[in-house]
């Protein structure tokens, strides 16, 4: 899988460019605030038609423009087709060969993309809400119709948590709507819940033996998924369902004292264990690193496992973060496989033969050269 061709429209700082990616290795070098990111966002955005870095989508449009637009040319499966996002103040739209797409589900999966950027080293660390987001994006790459369940569990929800807020300032509530709310969150809930097990399976395997590399068989990981009800891995889709109607009988009356949902895939955590201790809290920040760049490099496996092809591989500004031999690893990685992009203020301090194959662009405020 491979970008050809990207030309960007009154994106960000970007007024009008338009690139060719003949190479497999693509670095992109410039100092900061000049537009290294704003290129790997647009080609994010490209395959995920929203960004990585802000919900607001006007954001994405340069000042004074009345919309912007992403324009890619993908070759994918031995053939080349354009995919389109475009931008204005009245919404957005994403075009599969020149056909719009009213379903992200019908468009996400066309550009398959794996981004590690400094922010993800703090994947292991940060907030249970990023690891969600983490396998969320990961799971409607390769499986879109989760994006439709989740989408609707996370609609649901929102009236749900409203009713309950209702509820809880009412006397005597009537509770024949909650339990219609219920049955509808818990049909969601189940599938989202089942696919993210299957996820995990599959992703445990791959980090787990690119882990044990990276730190020279010294390590091994484990990944954990931290639910918010009993429930296992190894459970039926009508055990699940049965067993998220039992949790919410059981809490209904705390649900409606708190005004809020208290159980469901919205409290989902994931845990990292290393020689089986958990490494959020007692891993160094080098075991936290490898962790990451294992799940990372996981993700690149797992897509071509079950697409067929390598997704195309974003690298913003990471090299520098990582010691030499993780910088290594992941380069060796990658190596005649994967498309990459890499964003770096220099290449200096990174010596691996992969980069002497790139072509290299230069960046200064909006505006890049080819360098060879």
């Amino acid at each position: 899988m491979q970008i050809q061709q990207l030309t960007l429209t009154n994106y960000r700082n970007y007024e009008k460019i338009s690139l060719q990616f003949d190479r497999q290795i693509n670095v992109i070098i410039g100092e900061n605030a000049q537009g290294k990111t704003n290129l790997m966002e647009a080609i994010y955005v490209l395959a995920f038609t929203k960004s990585h870095r802000t919900s607001k989508d006007k954001e994405l449009i340069k000042w004074d423009a009345e919309y912007g637009k992403i324009e890619g040319s993908i070759f994918k499966r031995n053939r080349t087709f354009p995919l389109d996002v475009i931008f204005s103040h009245k919404g957005k739209k994403a075009k599969f060969n020149h056909i719009e797409q009213k379903r992200l589900s019908d468009y996400i999966g066309s550009l398959n993309v794996v981004m590690f950027a400094p922010e993800d080293l703090y994947l292991v660390k940060g907030s249970p809400q990023e690891r969600r987001k983490f396998i969320d994006m990961e799971i409607g790459q390769i499986q879109p119709v989760y994006i439709y369940h989740l989408g609707q569990y996370q609609k649901i929800l929102k009236q749900r948590n409203a009713l309950l807020k209702d509820l809880m300032r009412k006397q005597s509530p009537d509770l024949t709507m909650l339990h219609v709310l219920t049955e509808q969150l818990i049909e969601h809930a189940s599938i989202v819940l089942e696919r993210r097990f299957l996820f995990l399976r599959k992703l445990r395997d791959w980090a787990s033996e690119i882990h044990k590399g990276i730190s020279r068989e010294l390590e091994k990981l484990e990944i954990h998924y931290d639910s918010s009800m009993e429930v296992l891995e190894d459970m039926s889709l009508e055990t699940i369902k049965e067993t998220f109607q039992t949790s919410f009988e059981a809490k209904e009356k705390r649900e409606i004292e708190r005004g809020t949902t208290l159980i469901g895939p919205h409290r989902d955590d994931l845990l990292f264990y290393v020689n089986g201790r958990n490494v959020q809290t007692y891993g160094s920040q080098g075991q936290q690193r490898t962790t990451a760049l294992s799940l990372k490099l996981a993700e690149i496996e797992l897509i071509y496992q079950e697409v067929g092809e390598y997704p195309v591989l974003l690298l913003d500004d990471v090299l520098s973060e990582l010691d030499h031999h993780r910088q290594s690893h992941l380069l060796n990685t990658i190596q005649g496989r994967v498309q990459t992009f890499v964003t770096t203020t220099s290449v200096d301090g990174i010596a691996h033969e992969t980069l002497e194959e790139a072509d290299i662009f230069t960046v200064s405020d909006g505006k890049l050269q080819t360098e060879g």
